[in-house]
């Protein structure tokens, strides 16, 4: 007898770990992402690099990972009313020194809290060099936009999949460090996937790099799921019509399928914008727009803040302080740098490297929306 019920002990105790487990893993209902969403304040903040980086890597390497200037640029942003940040991370920086890494994010994250900020992080992103490196990073371009980001994984990682194990224990491996850390908002599983950089770096991409990343996308959810991340997950659309679901492309329909809180990105004017928040409305789960605000585009805060706010849109600007990045210059200075000029209008960004405001006016109308909220 006592054998019978040591038994079904058992089996009763491994069919409530596989239920656990499935729950763990699975995608959030519409009403767990609503809940959630309700205990948030409206989220308001910028894609974050400090002004001493160029791209991912240098912010987080142990050489040139800069604590003080993090103070400094969070505390700003507290002052804007700012409550969330986007924050980059690399795969290459796991390999690197895993344990290091774990202790800078802490120490970022130890950082955060004080100003009263919870980041969402970014595993991965296919956007600009598909060459990245460890070690010391070039010097930026002069007069050219972002021209030291760098994509993770990259071509190489990406075209091998002797390579994804390495890449699945770097997800599930940072993951599980802050699985249950509630000093984090929300993990970005890949920023942009299917972006080719035409313009840019177009004739280094693999051939058939929408194919691989269409079939490691997938996956790289399943691994955050799995590593027990208790923060929800997204990955924000960028292109094309969302309107209807014939209409997505078959990794902007992996994305949506799989994330439990809408994102999406737009550089557009209000009336885009607009469109863009009904097609994803129809959801039913909270939204996030994780880039925006291109001023010569008449993305600007005034313009779209408010629209955002009416829909509670959580509202995260490209760039915050004029540095290594260089993205207060325009997409176009790829073709035509801008070595002897500056731009007549700021392509992105709010602060110089020295804290003072791009723009008294425009820097005052946030401060005055975010307080409001």
């Amino acid at each position: 007898m006592k054998r019978l019920f040591l038994s079904l002990f058992i089996i009763l105790g491994l069919s409530l770990s596989i239920i656990g487990y499935a729950q763990s893993t699975a995608r959030w209902s519409e009403q767990a992402a609503k809940d959630w969403y309700a205990t948030q304040p409206w989220l308001v903040g910028s894609n974050y690099l400090p002004a001493s980086a160029s791209n991912q890597l240098e912010m987080w390497q142990d050489q040139t990972f800069d604590p003080l200037r993090i103070e400094g640029e969070l505390r700003l942003a507290e002052s804007l009313g700012f409550n969330t940040m986007r924050v980059f991370l690399h795969d290459l920086l796991w390999q690197q020194d895993a344990s290091g890494f774990i202790r800078r994010i802490d120490a970022f994250l130890s950082i955060a809290q004080r100003y009263h900020i919870k980041p969402i992080f970014v595993l991965f992103d296919s956007c600009w060099d598909p060459n990245p490196h460890l070690g010391k990073q070039a010097e930026p371009q002069p007069g050219i936009h972002n021209s030291r980001w760098v994509q993770s994984p990259g071509a190489a990682a990406l075209k091998d999949p002797t390579q994804y194990p390495r890449l699945e224990a770097y997800v599930k491996g940072l993951v599980g460090a802050f699985a249950k850390d509630t000093r984090i908002l929300a993990w970005d599983i890949w920023n942009e996937p299917d972006n080719t950089n035409y313009s840019s770096y177009g004739k280094l991409e693999p051939a058939n790099k929408k194919a691989l990343v269409e079939a490691l996308l997938p996956q790289v959810f399943r691994w955050v799921r799995e590593a027990g991340a208790t923060q929800p997950l997204t990955s924000g659309v960028w292109m094309g019509d969302w309107t209807f679901p014939q209409q997505l492309s078959a990794i902007a329909k992996i994305q949506l399928e799989n994330s439990d809180i809408i994102s999406f990105h737009s550089y557009d004017s209000v009336g885009i914008v607009y469109a863009r928040i009904q097609s994803l409305l129809r959801y039913h789960r909270p939204i996030i727009c994780t880039e925006y605000m291109y001023r010569t585009n008449a993305s600007t805060f005034q313009f779209i803040m408010p629209l955002f706010k009416q829909y509670h849109i959580g509202a995260i600007n490209w760039g915050f302080v004029r540095g290594r990045m260089q993205t207060y210059l325009p997409w176009d200075s790829w073709a035509v740098p801008y070595i002897d000029r500056e731009p007549i209008v700021w392509a992105h960004d709010i602060f110089h490297g020295n804290g003072a405001p791009y723009s008294n006016q425009e820097v005052d109308f946030i401060r005055h929306i975010t307080h409001e909220a």
